[in-house]
């Protein structure tokens, strides 16, 4: 499981600006998620040496009721569940009560604990963190969250006290793929598992918030393994109010990062939610293939079929690789192809893409249209190769190739999705330009071939 960071400390300290530096977005993906309260965002770690999620929580101001105190009590259990907590304090507000009081909190709710004082750009480091020793909570490391001034040494210091990654076994060799079952409460998660693995393997209740956890089932399928692992429904804003509940999207995000493959399972007669899209934006990032489905198709009208299938399309436009498929789990039609859609899109996840094909797709995707101009120069793409799998990632080499317009990145990713058959995940592009051959040698050249160089220029800028 990844290890769980939590930010804490009082309003206004930078913790959300941490946040957005450690996860390396302005905003979050998965802010706004169904049962949290305002402020709440969660995300991957990509500052440190190693992954983790980050949980940026609401301000600690000691209210004891609206808003304010369910945004504290969501901010308490962000810190029972998580492997470290992080205490930032504003090392230009200097020591304040508040701090006090919150790390004598601290003390006794966490079992890691790491102090550090934002804001410190502009000034000395010892000085900066000299008051708050008094907290005694040890050596504070003093950072720039906006900066991102040692923001890293902080990071290495935090995931030294998480626990280790224990080595498991290529889920692949073992287990077979490995299959992640998301989606809000009450859309038929576990009775999908249960109708996929032929038994009543799973509580299957109709009622939100049946299942507080990821459950892995392990079956066989056609002669394959597989695991199924139930996750935790995301629930909207103010319907939680247990604090099981209220982290589910943690056991939810862990069991993503392990999976191989998503379903995500949405309601046909409630339509598609901001939480179904934040929940599949996430899946995106993370690189994993996807399969959508509406369940509860059976009993829709017409009409209603029409309107489902309307806003799907409108609203997550943006998973348009992703097979759809269009469900009843408790009465099982449409399921039985779904096992079928699971081999396809992992296969394609981990497609071997050789260097010749690629390239020569590449050919035939800039001559049937060419890149547009940019800042009077038209990119040269020369050849590709694959830079890894699961997702596919596709490295093109060329003159301003970093300067592709965004909708010409994503006309290569169609064409190669529909050269190489990659329904069903994500793929990216990394764009690499060649070095100028005459950089940093114009002074090293003679008249005679300085010369040379500017007729040559002239006569590609004619071309």
């Amino acid at each position: 499981m990844l290890p769980v960071v939590a930010l804490v400390g009082r309003p206004n300290v930078g913790k959300s600006t941490l946040f957005n530096r450690l996860t390396k977005t302005r905003d979050a993906l998965v802010a706004d998620y169904a049962g949290l309260t305002r402020d709440r965002q969660y995300g991957f770690g990509k500052v440190g040496p190693r992954p983790y999620l980050v949980v940026d929580t609401g301000g600690l101001a000691g209210a004891s009721d609206g808003i304010e105190s369910l945004m504290q009590e969501q901010a308490l259990a962000a810190i029972d569940e998580a492997d470290v907590v992080v205490f930032l304090a504003d090392a230009r507000d200097g020591l304040l009560a508040g701090d006090e009081e919150i790390a004598s909190m601290l003390r006794k709710r966490a079992d890691n604990l790491v102090l550090a004082i934002n804001k410190a750009e502009g000034l000395d480091s010892t000085s900066a963190g000299a008051d708050f020793h008094a907290l005694g909570l040890g050596e504070p490391a003093v950072i720039s969250a906006a900066h991102g001034d040692r923001v890293s040494a902080l990071m290495d210091l935090v995931l030294e006290l998480c626990p280790p990654v224990s080595e498991e076994v290529d889920s692949d060799a073992d287990n077979g793929v490995t299959v992640s079952v998301v989606g809000r409460p009450n859309v038929g998660k576990s009775t999908l598992i249960n109708r996929l693995i032929g038994e009543d393997r799973l509580v299957a209740y109709d009622r939100p918030g049946t299942t507080r956890d990821s459950v892995s089932v392990p079956f066989v399928h056609g002669g394959k393994p597989y695991t199924l692992i139930d996750t935790a429904g995301v629930r909207r804003r103010g319907k939680v109010r247990e604090a099981i509940e209220k982290f589910s999207i943690i056991k939810t995000l862990q069991a993503l990062e392990k999976s191989n493959v998503a379903i995500m399972v949405l309601d046909a007669r409630e339509g598609v939610t901001d939480q179904d899209v934040s929940l599949l934006s996430l899946i995106i990032e993370q690189g994993k293939a996807l399969i959508v489905t509406l369940n509860k198709w059976d009993g829709l009208s017409g009409d209603q079929r029409r309107e489902a299938h309307d806003t799907l399309e409108r609203k997550v436009g943006f998973t348009e690789f992703a097979p759809r498929h269009f469900i009843s789990a408790l009465h099982g039609s449409g399921v039985g192809k779904l096992m079928r859609e699971v081999d396809r899109v992992h296969a394609a996840a981990c497609r071997t893409l050789p260097t010749a094909e690629l390239t020569d797709s590449l050919e035939a995707a800039v001559t049937a249209h060419p890149p547009p101009m940019t800042r009077g120069r038209r990119p040269r793409l020369r050849y590709a190769h694959q830079g890894g799998r699961n997702p596919p990632v596709i490295v093109i080499h060329g003159n301003q190739a970093e300067r592709l317009a965004a909708a010409y990145r994503r006309y290569l990713i169609g064409h190669f999705r529909k050269r190489f058959d990659l329904r069903g995940t994500p793929v990216r592009l990394q764009l690499k330009s060649g070095k100028n051959p005459y950089e940093g040698r114009r002074n090293k050249l003679t008249p005679r071939q300085e010369a040379k160089r500017k007729r040559l220029m002239k006569h590609v800028k004619r071309s």
